[in-house]
């Protein structure tokens, strides 16, 4: 007999003990970062599946390198302009007393990767990087409630058909384990079905998170779509302007190693959400992170870990899309319009 799963009280990341999530802004270039920080360091890793992706510190999330935990992840619009939240952060840490020990100096470890989101109807001509100071506000509104849809990350993101957006969902394990997601998805491919009312994520929907439209009923679904995003940046092809970055994670006990794995195995997640996905012309990208420090876990309790990770993933990624808003000057239309 299946055990049922169900959300945990936020259905956000954050119902994983131990993390916080901070947004901030700029409606008017219509961009933004999103933070996840720890109330102390956590075990983190990586897994890229996408051809273009843009990323900040990510080699030492490598199952071989000597760094085992770090103090924040980032994900951020700006393209490469992006990379500078992880800055802002590091700025922001650094003034809490966090880091890695090195002798008399304290160095924060803040992995970030970004998204494409220079084409969107928003204004571009900043004199200043503004990603640093975007870095700096997020994580200092770092909490366990925070905004999804047009919001952080996910504020000029798009996805082939409709806005893109920032997603989050849980699950509690029968044996009490937590696994959350996060997400910004600015992909090249779509996460509705044809006609836009179906979410490929929806066999995995729980309690009308994103609409309750169901399953599409029809068949033969995988075709290829003339993409309104390519419309609306008026280009043949959106070359390296998509990817879907995402964080999972978990409050069970995982080695680096095992976090490896369960970022590995939530890049299903994605694909199940979003067709196509891992493309050429997308950064897709996942981080696994644990925060739990006692004990650890078998085969067996990572193939479950992950596969929930994957599963949350999936609903995270429509759940972004359902809740992203209208704004001035977007160049796509919203889900619910």
């Amino acid at each position: 007999m299946a055990h049922a799963v169900t959300p945990g009280p936020r259905n956000l990341i954050t119902d994983v003990a131990g993390l916080r999530v901070g947004n901030a802004q700029d409606d008017h270039i219509k961009t933004g970062t999103t933070v996840v920080v720890g109330d102390a360091p956590f075990v983190a890793s990586v897994h890229v599946m996408g051809g273009a992706p843009g990323t900040r510190e990510t080699d030492l999330l490598a199952p071989d390198k000597t760094v085992q935990q770090v103090d924040a992840l980032v994900l951020s619009g700006g393209s490469a302009y992006g990379l500078d939240a992880c800055s802002g952060v590091m700025d922001g840490l650094r003034a809490q007393g966090r880091g890695f020990a090195v002798g008399p100096v304290r160095v924060p470890i803040v992995p970030g990767a970004i998204i494409f989101d220079l084409i969107n109807g928003g204004a571009k001509d900043w004199g200043e990087n503004p990603y640093r100071a975007l870095g700096r506000a997020a994580l200092e509104t770092a909490t366990p409630d925070f905004a999804i849809g047009t919001a952080g990350a996910g504020t000029g993101a798009l996805t082939a058909m409709q806005k893109g957006g920032l997603g989050s969902a849980s699950l509690v394990l029968p044996d009490g384990t937590t696994v959350g997601a996060l997400v910004a998805v600015n992909a090249l491919g779509s996460v509705t079905t044809p006609g836009e009312r179906h979410f490929w994520a929806a066999p995995f929907e729980l309690g009308g998170e994103f609409g309750r439209a169901g399953p599409d009923p029809q068949s033969g679904l995988a075709i290829a779509r003339r993409s309104r995003k390519e419309q609306a940046m008026q280009m043949q092809a959106t070359r390296g302007m998509n990817t879907t970055i995402a964080i999972v994670a978990t409050d069970a006990p995982l080695t680096k190693v095992q976090c490896h794995r369960l970022a590995v195995t939530a890049h299903d997640g994605m694909a199940r959400a979003i067709v196509p996905s891992h493309t050429p012309l997308d950064g897709d990208l996942v981080f696994g992170v644990a925060t739990g420090t006692d004990g650890d876990v078998d085969v067996a309790a990572l193939q479950s870990i992950s596969a929930a990770a994957a599963t949350c993933l999936s609903r995270a990624i429509a759940r972004a899309v359902y809740e992203a808003t209208p704004a001035a000057g977007d160049i796509l239309a919203t889900y619910r319009g």
